[in-house]
């Protein structure tokens, strides 16, 4: 998302608190209902949140965007702090496994990319679908 943000010609300095805050909330989510999907949609939903707020305070009241962006990260960094420190220690909640027969049998490589879950294999097609996006 920053590399689309940064190539529009927006300066955002606040990614690293939105980042932090959608990470805090996605362990939350995780933690309070028991489903990592949970999870991902709390993250998911607390990192639009921020970027909601960096557009309004940016494009809407017209505010500097460096001291913006560095004003959420700030934010973001106290406010992660303050709220995840009720689960400091507490084991994190696991997707399941994809295991792709075969090609996990392959030695070196194939526990490493055949064996991971849900959200390594959207990762790797979201970084195609953004390259084919951004140098088309």
């Amino acid at each position: 998302g920053e590399l689309v943000t940064e190539r529009s010609g927006v300066l955002n300095l606040g990614v690293e608190g939105m980042m932090i805050m959608g990470a805090v909330a996605a362990f939350a989510g995780a933690q309070i209902s028991g489903s990592p999907y949970v999870g991902i949609v709390c993250g998911i939903a607390a990192g639009a949140l921020f970027s909601l707020l960096f557009a309004f305070l940016t494009l809407t009241l017209v505010a500097n965007q460096v001291a913006t962006g560095l004003a959420l990260t700030l934010l973001g960094l106290g406010a992660s702090g303050m709220l995840g420190e009720a689960y400091v220690g507490m084991p994190g909640i696991r997707l399941g496994e994809i295991v792709i027969p075969v090609l996990s049998d392959i030695p070196v490589v194939g526990h490493v990319l055949f064996r991971q879950d849900l959200i390594f294999y959207l990762s790797i097609a979201l970084v195609v679908g953004v390259s084919w996006f951004l140098f088309r």
